[in-house]
């Protein structure tokens, strides 16, 4: 994990305790909102598609603006320790993703329809959210263990593992019938390429925007091309109203260590997360205020997603841009976060806003998304930058890719192994993550100081060379 130098901060219009009017307060939430609406309603949209979920979308959706409101109040507000008491947005976190389809196609392996396949899913992600809560307790002592290399090689592997649903998608979705045709190829790169040049914009806004821009563009473009039928919308109910355990409760072991494993490095992200928005915002970053903060923000980012669990969405995280729109208008007030969510929370209870997004045609999502995942593992990229890479990290690495994508890529290589078994190390994070882990406990510290990338290289060379 990246280190934060705490400088001083001259730019805030309002600081962290300051309460804006309400203009103010409302102008900069719906900024947060722009900036965290795609982002949190994406996953569902994913899982739903892949898992054939059908007519339960709209109320996922609903369920995850309504529960990333309540979730980013909590954050804010900090009641009996629970918090970090920041502006620090919540949404449905994309990490979890393809640890909830495997748990998905487990439960369809069964022959479970849409009910069983979100009890299961649910279920885990329920029990799974413990987990974070606990680790919330020993945080720091975490971090000797889960490393930047190995939160960064299990971030790689799950960005490596979803392009290939942003792909499906953009060439028409799972088993469609035009799957690749020009049609879709078309439409999904026409997306893709307005997000690219919204995101080279100078404007910081349409940077910011520029999924929600590609994703409105392709939209409009699928209505042209007689892709959208909004004939479904007239059967929604006009509120979504939250129901506990709405689908009911089931547990399998296989579907549950991939996840457990993401709420440890979700634990570990969501640390970095509180460190920048501290940085953004003003606040120190060391002595107990600040491990206070943190313990409070990592807490209730796992009493959060105990509350998405039992309110039928995905777990929640803390969202990374939103730091990005602090800085930019310079409003880092945590009262700005009561406004944010009350705002989703409003969204959510609309079931025809999930209606409309459950029209977007594969393609369109496709297009969006392969960007996005990728961004995930530009991003695990990014922190394992940080890490030396000397002979000791360089074998972590690549042998944690190799086993987590290997199994991805070639699924008949564990075919002989039990069914449980199969379950749980098919999957790429799984694997990846849990190689990581173990290797880097295992293998010992170089004593000397290790080679850079180039001087690595360049040993490498002329070893080659002398063989």
């Amino acid at each position: 994990m990246a280190e934060y130098k705490s400088e001083p901060q001259t730019d805030l219009i309002y600081t962290l305790e300051d309460t804006p009017g309400f203009t103010e307060s409302t102008f900069a939430a719906i900024q947060h909102v722009l900036a965290s609406f795609v982002g949190i309603i994406t996953p569902t949209l994913v899982i739903g598609g892949v898992l054939g979920l059908g007519s339960h979308i709209p109320y996922l959706i609903s369920m995850a603006l309504i529960v990333s409101g309540a979730a980013t109040f909590i954050q804010a507000r900090r009641m009996l320790g629970v918090g970090a008491g920041m502006l620090c947005v919540q949404g449905t976190s994309f990490a979890f993703l393809s640890s909830i389809l495997a748990a998905g196609f487990i439960a369809k392996a069964k022959g479970g329809g849409p009910d069983e396949i979100l009890s299961l899913i649910f279920t885990v992600c329920f029990f799974g959210a413990f987990i974070e809560i606990f680790l919330s307790q020993i945080i720091g002592k975490l971090k000797n263990v889960v490393t930047p290399l190995v939160t960064g090689i299990v971030i790689t592997v799950i960005g490596l593992s979803l392009i290939k649903v942003g792909m499906t998608d953009l060439a028409g979705g799972f088993k469609a019938k035009d799957l690749g045709s020009i049609e879709n190829m078309m439409l999904g790169i026409t997306v893709l390429l307005v997000v690219i040049v919204m995101n080279q914009m100078k404007n910081q806004w349409l940077r910011i925007s520029s999924i929600a821009i590609g994703l409105v563009v392709g939209f409009i473009i699928a209505i042209m091309m007689g892709k959208i039928d909004f004939s479904n919308l007239a059967a929604l109910p006009a509120v979504s109203i939250p129901v506990p355990f709405k689908f009911g409760f089931s547990f399998d072991l296989a579907a549950f260590l991939p996840i457990a494993l993401i709420y440890i490095i979700t634990a570990i992200e969501t640390t970095g997360d509180i460190t920048a928005n501290c940085v953004i915002s003003g606040q120190e970053i060391d002595g107990k205020k600040y491990r206070d903060r943190v313990k409070g923000g990592v807490l209730a980012d796992g009493v959060n997603s105990l509350i998405a669990a039992t309110f039928n969405t995905f777990p929640n995280t803390t969202f990374s841009q939103n730091n990005g729109v602090i800085q930019l208008t310079g409003v880092a007030s945590r009262h700005v976060a009561y406004f944010i969510a009350v705002i989703l929370i409003i969204l959510g209870f609309f079931p025809i806003i999930g209606g409309v997004l459950q029209n977007m045609p594969k393609p369109v999502l496709g297009g969006a998304t392969l960007i996005m995942f990728a961004t995930v593992a530009a991003a695990g990229v990014k922190i394992l930058k940080q890490v030396e890479l000397n002979r000791r990290n360089m074998l972590v690495i690549a042998v944690s890719f190799g086993l987590g994508l290997g199994v991805m890529m070639v699924p008949e290589a564990i075919a002989q192994l039990p069914k449980v078994a199969q379950n749980i190390f098919g999957s790429a994070v799984t694997m990846g993550g849990l190689s990581a882990i173990i290797l880097n406990l295992i293998l010992p510290q170089p004593e000397s100081k290790s080679l850079s990338v180039p001087e690595l290289e360049k040993e490498t060379k002329e070893q080659l060379a002398t063989n």
